[in-house]
Parts: structure tokens; C-alpha cells; sequence
């Protein structure tokens, strides 16, 4: 990999929503935090959007509180006077408590405040779905709709599976969304598919360790919907000569090879770079165009084609506002179940930390390289609902572990020294900082990987 072959407007793009949708999370965790820290009296020193070490990106005082930006996009926080948090004043801790700080509130309402964040999230989660259920319903390609089949990719193959199979059921249960078929592997553990070969239905047995394949490729190298190239665009940056390509044209030649599906034109297109070759299209249908294009230095053409739905049709569910809120519901906790699936994996050994995790680049990498808002907002109500299950875990130094040593004392009556309460959040921060790192240090060895 060279910086030059680096798409910087696609990662620009990515980074952009990566960024606003964490500081939407961010900023309106904290809040859960700091409304409710204001309710009950408590002083509130700061509250910050990603953290600042050593100097902030900007910052203002306004009345008791220090507003600002830091420079590390990990998280924020709102300090809170009398509380050993991600600051660790110890100096403050040593001194008396004072009728202002969180440590002199009653358990009931400390409690209130340590889960606000997380309420806030779920809260959050919820509307998001909801809206999007609301707004853009549900669009998806089904089995039938794929007449052409699917296209194997690598673990595709070494299951078994051929060009032009139609998947049709995952153990069992049949597919609604042709897209969504490694994602049912995995959350099922499916041991078995369903698939439609030259008109007549079979069964693939999948192997014992499917699941640790697809969670180690990202759930992707498995199947690919099969469609014809047909030219969408034709942008500035793409270079032909020759006859001119028009939207509609169908490609089926490109470098000399035969091409029936977009499949085929990526397979051929492998290994070209910075040369010329021939491109060949059928236009209505009868008249054969041959022309010349360039491919670039990162082995791209830049010619546009019509995506799989736009070319095969997709199913919309609709639904009413009343209706999108139950479906809002069922949506969010499928996220959430899904997300815990994932972990439990983890531990059985059907998935490895080493190949799953990732940090602040994988999440960001999960956005597209264009704009688009249902995308966003989908992977935003992800984002808040995992980010509240991590955060009422009961660790120290989240959410979770405060209001775990709250509940403590609520039944037994016994409040937690302020030094352990000092050991326990530099425990939970050891801890998590060093899974920040390790889960930093994947993503930079898969970069240069």
C-alpha cells in the first residue's frame, strides 16, 4: 500500500460522518450525565467532547462550567465535582466533602446521575429506528429478485456453494434479505443453507468453523449478488476513446474477457494499472460498441454503473408513524441482541479478538464513501446502543461500575471509601485504555498488512 493509492475524498467523507455521528452520541451521553448532576445540585466543572490531554481545540467558561473540544475522538466526559472519574483528582478527593459535590448527594440520586448517559443512548437508539423505519422503511433485495444468482467469493467456493446458486434459506429459515445471508450465519451459527441450484433445490452443509471465517473477513468474502454491468455514468475522470459509452450500455467484454456480470468486469480488471485496454458494450440490445479506457494508478476506470437494486428491484416495507415505533422498537434490541451474540463468540472461541476488534478507524470505516443519510443515521442508532451496553457493563471506570458500587451500598447501607473508589477507577481505566490500544494497534497492523 502507498499513500499515493490512498481514495483521500472517500476517507475524507467517512471521517466527516464518522465524526459527526460520535459527537452526536458523545455530546448527548454526556448530557444524560449533566442535566440530571444539575437537578440535583452538583457542580459541574467541565464538559468536553473527545478528550483533552495536556490542551484543548477550544474551550470557554461559561458560569461553572468549562465547555470545549479536546483532540483525542475516544469518547468526552463531564466532570463533576466531588466524583473520581477519567480526570482522577486525587487532590480534590482529599479534602472535605462539600454540600455541592456528588459524593455529599444520596445514593438514589448519584445512582440517577451515573446511568443518565446510558438512558439517554437507549432513548436515542430508539428514536433513531423509529425515524428511520418512519422515513425510509425498510428496502431490500429478496431471493427472488436475484434471477441471476449469486456470485461465490473465496469461502464462498470452499463451501461448496457455484455461480448462479440462489440462497434461499439459512438453516433452516428462509431469506428475506439476499444481503443479509452472513449475518444470519453468524447470528444463528448455522449449520446448513438452502439454496436453489439450475432450478431445483439442495442443501450445503456449512463447516464447523463458518462462523470464525466470516466474523474473521468482516462478514465479507462469502457471496455477492450477480448482476449485469449496465453504465450508469460516465464521469469527467473517466477516459475512453472510441465509440462513447452511453448510460444504459451493457458491458460484455472488458481486457479481452468475457464479461456477463459486474463480477466478471472486477475479475478482470485485477492486476491492471496505469494501462489502456479495450471495454466492449451492447447498446438496445443489438449494436456492439468497442472503445478504449484508461485504468489509472489505483486500477480504477471511474465508469459508473447501475447498482444491483436499481437493476434487479428491491422490496419496500412502509410504515405509518404508529407503525414504526413498534417496528423501532424490534429493530433497536435485534441490534442489541445481535451485538451480544457477537461477544458471547468471543468467548466460546467461534470468534477471536484479534480478528474482530477494532478501534475509532474500523468505526469509521463502516461508513460509505458518499453521503448518505439513512446509512448514517442507521449506523448512528448502532453506535448508541452498543455504546450503552458497554457502558452500563459493570467495569470500573464506566458507567456500569459507579452504579454497581451505588447499588452495593443501597442494600448493605455501606458506602465505598473514596480510596477505593481512587483504586477501582485507575483499575477500570488500566484496563481500558489498554484494550483501546491493543484494538489501535489491529487496525494500524491491518493497514499496513
Amino acid at each position: 500500500m502507498t499513500i499515493l493509492a490512498i481514495d483521500w475524498s472517500t476517507i475524507g467523507v467517512k471521517a466527516l460522518q464518522f465524526i459527526l455521528s460520535f459527537s452526536i452520541l458523545v455530546t448527548l451521553h454526556e448530557m444524560g450525565h449533566y442535566f440530571p448532576a444539575k437537578w440535583f445540585k452538583c457542580r459541574v466543572e467541565k464538559f468536553y467532547l473527545f478528550f483533552n490531554p495536556w490542551f484543548s481545540l477550544g474551550k470557554k467558561q461559561i458560569g461553572e462550567t468549562e465547555y470545549g473540544i479536546g483532540w483525542i475522538p475516544f469518547g468526552g466526559y463531564v466532570k463533576i465535582s466531588g466524583m473520581m472519574d477519567e480526570s482522577m483528582d486525587k487532590e480534590q478527593m482529599k479534602l472535605p466533602p462539600q454540600p455541592h459535590e456528588f459524593r455529599s448527594k444520596k445514593a438514589w440520586q448519584r445512582l440517577i446521575i451515573m446511568i443518565g448517559g446510558v438512558v439517554v443512548n437507549v432513548v436515542l437508539a430508539i428514536v433513531i429506528f423509529i425515524g428511520i423505519m418512519w422515513v425510509w422503511g425498510e428496502e431490500f433485495i429478496p431471493p427472488q429478485k436475484a434471477v441471476y444468482g449469486l456470485h461465490a467469493n473465496k469461502i464462498g467456493k470452499e463451501i461448496g456453494l457455484l455461480e448462479g446458486d440462489n440462497i434461499i434459506a439459512v438453516a433452516g429459515k428462509p431469506l428475506e434479505n439476499i444481503n443479509t445471508v452472513e449475518a444470519e450465519i453468524v447470528l444463528n451459527e448455522a449449520s446448513n443453507l438452502t439454496v436453489i441450484r439450475q432450478g431445483k433445490p439442495m442443501q450445503i452443509n456449512l463447516p464447523s468453523d463458518i462462523v470464525r471465517k466470516l466474523n474473521k473477513n468482516k462478514l465479507d468474502s462469502f457471496v455477492s449478488v450477480r448482476f449485469p454491468f449496465l453504465v450508469d455514468s460516465i464521469p469527467k475522470e473517466t477516459e475512453i476513446k472510441g465509440a462513447l459509452l452511453q448510460k444504459g450500455d451493457k458491458i460484455i467484454a472488458f481486457n479481452n474477457k468475457s464479461v456477463n456480470y459486474f463480477n466478471d468486469y472486477m475479475d478482470a480488471k485485477i492486476g491492471l494499472k496505469d494501462t489502456i485496454t479495450t471495454i466492449v458494450a451492447l447498446r438496445n440490445a443489438k449494436d456492439t460498441i468497442t472503445s478504449t479506457i484508461k485504468v489509472n494508478k489505483e486500477g480504477r476506470t471511474f465508469l459508473g454503473y447501475a447498482s444491483p437494486d436499481k437493476v434487479l428491484g428491491t422490496t419496500v416495507k412502509h410504515y405509518s408513524f404508529t407503525q414504526s415505533i413498534p417496528a423501532g422498537f424490534n429493530k433497536c434490541f435485534q441490534t442489541l441482541d445481535r451485538y451480544i451474540i457477537g461477544l458471547k463468540q468471543l468467548f466460546t472461541g467461534k470468534a477471536k479478538a484479534s480478528e474482530s476488534l477494532g478501534s475509532v478507524i474500523s468505526i469509521g470505516n463502516t461508513f460509505p464513501g458518499v453521503w448518505d443519510w439513512q446509512r448514517f443515521w442507521t449506523l448512528t442508532g448502532i453506535f448508541s446502543i452498543i455504546l450503552a451496553f458497554m457502558n452500563i457493563l459493570p467495569i470500573p471506570a464506566l458507567d456500569g461500575g459507579h452504579a454497581l458500587f451505588t447499588l452495593v451500598e443501597m442494600i448493605t447501607g455501606k458506602k465505598p471509601s473514596d480510596k477505593f473508589m481512587e483504586v477501582a477507577q485507575t483499575i477500570g481505566m488500566v484496563l481500558l485504555l489498554g484494550l483501546m490500544a491493543y484494538a489501535l494497534g489491529l487496525d494500524v497492523w491491518r493497514i499496513f498488512k
